[in-house]
């Protein structure tokens, strides 16, 4: 396929693509040639230019910090592990020059201890981040440094698929240092629907286009006596996600929240509300308190039919699953909502990006880290074992990539357009949580009219 275009549905939010146009092959992947790498393990996209022998070393070692929102040394994910592999090969390349020391804690408590990191006057020099309300703190407030210079030196920029994996770490001139790109990308991944296909098959159940057909397929798996979807409201975010999908198919369009054409009492959000607590018939008992990783295990260990997801799990099941669990998962795109005359080809995507702090001592230490998580090596694994789409132009094996990387990849050839996270996508970071709370309070089966008034009012008091 056409990975350019591909990878521009994949990563601009708001960019409406073309449809991809398909080829054969076995690694022709996004963007430029494309984001998909080959078999054999390749050398890093660029050799470390000051890497000293180790008996050369000499001077004081440049030490940096980098910190992400998993355990590094104990993650069972396998993107994860491959991030890991990243800052070992890094520090064995650098050894006697530079250093990284990684700080690591859970996605849950991330942001608070990264924040009061940044409000201690102690920023990790290298930290991960999502596009969206979190990252555009930091780029507007200087706490990111702006990296155009970087990517423009040696042509590291020419390496990615296209400008348009840059769409959600691009910011402009309403603080900071100006308009510029304020994060790399590493990955992309899309929020998709997996199912056990044996025990769709058992329940006689029919992968499903529609919500009402979506309800109906949860009705026969739960007659046959499966939990039909494993889900987290523990961590609020997955249930908004389904909330964001939810919203979006009902025909909902954010810009009119924001230009104030509309309000959340719109009717759009309201049914999204019922239609939650619908679904929410055929939860696991355990949901309200099952964090996200439990929720994930319940699909991998069979102990449900449905995880809707980010791609980005595909790393978290197949790096725990039982052999031979993958060949019986299937993905498809969150259905359309029936009688709706939304566009239903519109699909969830985002990315992990890499920010360098802007008040960093050794920024050549920490740009060379961040090339090691995007270098031939690092996209190689993202596709072949982490099974995300790689934003650089790195040729992978298909044949080796997990098979659930194919069905996410059609459900991109298929997308219309993309967007982001809801609770990413609002005015402000407190927003988002608002967001998320207002539907965990659905969930728990409050009237969806009363429980958004929280979002409501944050809106008339904060934003409108």
């Amino acid at each position: 396929m056409k990975m350019k275009k591909f990878l521009a549905v994949c990563l601009s939010a708001a960019m409406t693509m073309s449809l991809l146009s398909a080829c054969g092959g076995t690694a022709a992947a996004p963007a430029a040639p494309a984001a998909e790498p080959a078999a054999e393990e390749a050398a890093p996209a660029e050799e470390p230019e000051e890497a000293p022998e180790a008996e050369e070393a000499s001077g004081e070692v440049q030490e940096i910090s980098f910190m992400i929102w998993d355990d590094l040394e104990a993650s069972e994910d396998l993107i994860t592990k491959g991030y890991k592999q990243s800052v070992d090969r890094f520090n064995e390349d650098f050894a006697g020059k530079y250093h990284c020391t990684p700080i690591t804690t859970n996605l849950e408590e991330y942001y608070d201890k990264l924040n009061a990191l940044v409000a201690a006057g102690d920023t990790p020099d290298v930290f991960i981040a999502s596009p969206g309300a979190n990252l555009n703190d930091y780029a507007t407030t200087g706490v990111a440094a702006k990296m155009d210079d970087y990517l423009a030196a040696d042509g590291w920029k020419q390496t990615f698929t296209s400008d348009a994996v840059f769409a959600g770490g691009t910011y402009g001139d309403d603080g900071g240092d100006g308009p510029g790109i304020y994060a790399i990308p590493l990955n992309i991944a899309a929020a998709c629907v997996f199912y056990n296909t044996e025990m769709f098959a058992d329940a006689g159940a029919e992968v499903p286009k529609t919500f009402s057909e979506l309800l109906d397929a949860c009705q026969k798996l739960q007659d046959k006596g499966y939990t039909p979807i494993t889900i987290s409201a523990g961590t609020a975010w997955c249930l908004s996600m389904v909330a964001g999908y939810l919203c979006d198919r009902n025909g909902l369009n954010l810009q009119d929240i924001k230009d104030h054409k509309t309000d959340w009492k719109d009717e759009k959000v309201i049914q999204a509300g019922k239609q939650i607590q619908e679904l929410s018939k055929y939860f696991q008992k355990t949901a309200a308190g099952d964090d996200n990783d439990v929720a994930t295990a319940a699909f991998y260990n069979g102990e449900a039919a449905i995880l809707i997801q980010g791609s980005w799990a595909i790393g978290q099941i197949n790096g725990s699953c039982a052999e031979g669990f993958a060949d019986k998962v299937g993905v498809f795109a969150f259905p359309a909502v029936d009688g709706s005359s939304a566009d239903p080809n519109r699909v969830i995507a985002k990315s992990d990006s890499l920010c360098m702090s802007a008040t960093t001592q050794y920024p050549d230490a920490a740009i060379q880290l961040i090339k090691y998580f995007v270098d031939d090596t690092a996209s190689k694994y993202t596709a072949e074992v982490g099974g995300k789409i790689p934003v650089t132009s790195v040729q992978y094996d298909e044949k080796v990539a997990p098979p659930e990387l194919k069905y996410v990849m059609d459900v991109f050839k298929n997308a219309s357009s993309t967007f982001g996270f809801y609770n990413e996508s609002l005015a402000d970071t407190e927003a988002g949580s608002t967001f998320d709370n207002c539907f965990v309070e659905i969930f728990k089966g409050e009237d969806p009219a009363k429980a958004l008034d929280p979002i409501q009012e944050y809106y008339e008091a904060n934003v409108w």
